[in-house]
């Protein structure tokens, strides 16, 4: 069981940046795949980024290629999520999930566990 707390989100001017974090319970979350999704109003869950157990693969979404960093530190149970060169598009709720089977998955139905969320609002 892995329990995941979200935080950093906020509110950030268009080209400014915000670096999320994602705490995770349990003893075993070195072994897990871990992933951002986002999700805007009235618009379904997306894929942002993922990150292997060991940290060396990592996958993006071309809408946050170059401008978003996910990166990990398995001695603190915490993975992270640095945005910078936000856009009002970027707006939504960010949830970090958690996958023990796959080795950085894209698709949401492959995440096992999920946190609550936390907002992000980029104002233009």
């Amino acid at each position: 069981q892995v329990q995941l707390v979200e935080s950093g989100g906020g509110l950030v001017q268009a080209g400014g940046s915000l670096r999320l974090s994602c705490a995770a319970s349990g003893r075993t979350f070195s072994s897990y795949a871990m992933g951002w999704f986002r999700q805007a109003p009235g618009k379904e869950r997306e894929f942002v980024a993922a990150i292997s157990w060991s940290g060396d693969i990592t996958y993006y979404a071309d809408s946050v290629k170059g401008r978003f960093t996910i990166s990990r530190d398995n001695a603190k149970n915490a993975v992270y999520l640095q945005m910078n060169s936000l856009k009002p598009e970027d707006t939504a709720v960010y949830y970090c999930a958690a996958d023990r089977h796959f080795v950085a998955p894209m698709s949401e139905y492959e995440y096992d566990y999920w946190g609550q969320g936390t907002q992000v609002t980029v104002s233009s």
